[in-house]
């Protein structure tokens, strides 16, 4: 029998969910986007395209079912791992803190998987659709493995403002009690690289070394305590989670600190992309219909049109170069190896830079620029914003805008990431 507060809370979850406003799910259910009823294009429709043709395959696994087989097949690392206890998913009777949820994840794709799951839950960054949703059945195929498309159930909670008001990905964090509700009396964060350590990972087990930063991590509540003064030094700096549940049951024993790091950035540049995508095709949408209803000539475009292509360019600017990032104040180490895998996968320019060399001491990449922009949703991006952006970049970089706002780069690091990126992205070398 669950607590009456949890049941109420459970609802609220649903109730809040029903009443989200549908206004900006419409505008993209509408041309020139019409999510929907657009064909994806993206690693997973690629992959079922190859299952479909035999030209690829994936294997069953006992224990895992297919997880194993599509994290090699979409070049997933294992040592991504982490691992969420709160019930915040499709599969939510699934999770608690005996069995959390585990997320896997490259540059745009993440790989849900719950014990005893009916399905994988996947969702890939889409050049022109943003988030798109899908699951693969956990039993196994007699016919070929098929990944299906999720739209309403998804968006209810993957498209407001949480997400920029796109269809987009989510990281949170909340107190949680023993069975894995979230207490919502106490909160819920939309996390990203900007939020305060302290306010990180409630309802995520978290792995690593981090001084004496304190976060929300590994920590269960007491229902008849109150959330904000609970005691979480027992979750602190943990290198293990063995005495916490079953690790073997999954593929890492390990829900590693820097990988919970990099997942939070990159699904705030990955909103923020779409964003950009969406605004600036719905803007020139809008500017062609305005200028037949007005008569004008073809191409003359409207202020409004104009600012609201720079506004998501600069929303879009701010987060690759990781404005107001919160400050790390003690050296963080991970458990799974996953610093040294996401550093490996790196463009180098000729002194051996990258944009995925990691900090982690004082903030999280030693040359403050997401290696996002190297992604194919960047280079998809409508030629209007996209060059935009690369004005904005040259002018940061280039030291010519000295604003208050990135005044986190220093000399140095502006320099760097300049010479970086016209060593390793072609048309960086063109625009910077």
């Amino acid at each position: 029998m669950f607590p009456s507060r949890i049941i109420c809370s459970t609802l609220l979850i649903v109730v809040l969910a029903l009443l989200r406003p549908t206004a900006a799910q419409d505008a993209f259910e509408a041309a020139p986007v019409s999510y929907s009823e657009s064909t994806p294009e993206n690693c997973i429709s690629r992959l079922q395209a190859r299952l479909d043709s035999g030209d690829a395959s994936l294997s069953f696994d006992d224990r895992f079912g297919y997880l194993p087989a599509v994290l090699t097949a979409l070049d997933v690392p294992v040592e991504s791992q982490a691992l969420v206890f709160s019930k915040t998913s499709l599969q939510l009777r699934r999770i608690s803190p005996r069995t959390p949820r585990a997320i896997y994840f490259n540059d745009e794709v993440y790989v849900g998987f719950c014990q005893s799951g009916d399905v994988l839950e996947v969702s890939t960054s889409d050049p022109q659709l943003g988030a798109v949703f899908y699951t693969l059945s956990q039993r196994a195929a007699t016919e070929t493995p098929k990944f299906a498309r999720q739209t309403d159930n998804c968006l209810i909670c993957h498209s407001s403002s949480r997400t920029d008001s796109v269809p987009g990905h989510l990281v949170r964090s909340l107190h949680v009690d023993k069975g894995g509700h979230p207490l919502l009396s106490a909160g819920s964060r939309n996390v990203n690289h900007t939020t305060p350590i302290s306010e990180r990972w409630g309802g995520w087990y978290v792995t690593g070394e981090h001084g004496d930063q304190k976060h929300l991590g590994n920590l269960i509540c007491d229902n008849d305590v109150d959330p904000e003064q609970a005691d979480n030094a027992n979750g602190q700096n943990v290198t293990s989670l063995g005495d916490r549940f079953h690790t073997e049951r999954y593929l890492s024993p390990h829900s590693d600190i820097v990988s919970l790091m990099i997942l939070e950035h990159q699904v705030l540049v990955h909103n923020r992309l779409t964003n950009a995508n969406f605004a600036t095709r719905q803007a020139l949408a809008y500017d062609a219909t305005m200028n037949r209803m007005l008569e004008k000539p073809g191409g003359e475009r409207l202020e409004s049109t104009t600012r609201r292509i720079h506004n998501a360019g600069d929303k879009l600017v701010e987060a690759l170069l990781l404005v107001d990032e919160a400050p790390i104040t003690a050296a963080i180490r991970g458990t799974s190896g996953y610093a040294e895998v996401f550093s490996g996968h790196s463009a180098r320019d000729p002194l051996g830079r990258s944009l995925r060399d990691l900090d982690l001491t004082r903030r999280l990449f030693r040359y403050p620029c997401s290696p996002l922009i190297y992604s194919a949703s960047f280079a998809a991006l409508p030629d209007e914003v996209r060059i935009y952006v690369w004005e904005r970049m040259q002018a940061i970089l280039s030291g010519a805008d000295q604003s208050e706002v990135f005044a986190h780069l220093s000399a140095e690091d502006r320099q760097a990431i300049a010479e970086i990126l016209r060593a390793t992205l072609p048309e960086a070398a063109e625009r910077l």
